[in-house]
């Protein structure tokens, strides 16, 4: 998946990042890009310091502007279902920062009770920001109702929600054949039609993910339409991306057809 842009200096303090929305969005997305509470394999220690992070991170959502943005960060880092009450009352707080962290700290503490409310920031929230870390965090509910909205926000938003959007449909697809076609034939469309290549990118990823799912026709569908990316797009990421996506598809009719490419000169 592309990578969601460079972390920020790590010694700025919390003022300083409630500051620049930016900034705080760029380094809450290289926390994200990935989830440092799946790799950790010494329970004991960790566990009991994440436990007491926890607790802390309780007490500071419930204290002034400064501390509740400290409480967000540590509940974008851990899970913890205690958090999920504080995190869905500053999802209508008036400051986009707030709402922007609380949205991606219930990516991280995934509740049912925040779909709907996510789903209303997705369609109406005005800060980009926040609409950007509604659809990365829609990725983490793939068994709710999702599908529409993110093939919505896919079409429609700006550069940086189509971006997450693309990714999380493809979650969102993953979890059956019946969503996994419509998804996939968003994502075609994204791959032909988006102005960013970043988008393009994804929407390969996706396809890619999804393919074992779909039936035959829209597997050479989407095959077809990678082979003309990896050939013809316009940026080196995106035809590097295609090629990637194919060759992981393991299929020897797919990788055939890639070699006679290389072999007629039309890659590298």
């Amino acid at each position: 998946m592309t990578d969601p842009g460079p972390a920020a200096a790590s010694s700025q303090s919390p003022e300083e990042l409630a500051l620049d929305p930016e900034v705080l969005a760029r380094e809450l997305a290289a926390e994200l890009s990935g989830d440092p509470l799946d790799e950790l394999t010494d329970q004991g220690e960790a566990g009991l310091d994440a436990a007491a992070e926890c607790d802390q991170g309780l007490l500071l959502l419930q204290g002034s502007h400064d501390q509740q943005l400290q409480g967000l960060r540590i509940f974008c880092e851990h899970r913890d279902p205690r958090s999920v009450p504080h995190l869905l009352g500053l999802l209508h707080a008036a400051c986009p920062i707030k709402r922007m962290s609380a949205v991606y700290a219930l990516g991280r503490n995934p509740s049912p009770l925040a779909v709907e409310p996510l789903l209303q920031l997705l369609q109406n929230d005005s800060n980009g920001y926040v609409r950007k870390a509604v659809a990365w965090s829609l990725g983490n509910y793939p068994d709710a109702p999702v599908l529409n909205p993110l093939m919505r926000a896919l079409q429609l938003d700006i550069a940086a929600v189509r971006l997450w959007a693309s990714s999380s449909l493809a979650d969102a697809g993953s979890t059956s054949a019946a969503k996994a076609d419509p998804a996939a034939a968003q994502l075609l469309l994204s791959l032909r039609i988006d102005s960013e290549s970043v988008v393009r990118s994804n929407s390969i990823w996706g396809l890619g993910r999804l393919h074992p799912l779909l039936m035959s026709l829209r597997q050479e569908e989407v095959v077809s339409a990678i082979l003309h990316a990896m050939v013809h797009d316009g940026d080196p990421g995106v035809r590097d991306e295609a090629r990637v996506a194919l060759e992981q598809l393991e299929d020897p009719d797919v990788l055939e057809r890639v070699q006679t490419l290389v072999e007629e000169g039309l890659l590298v």
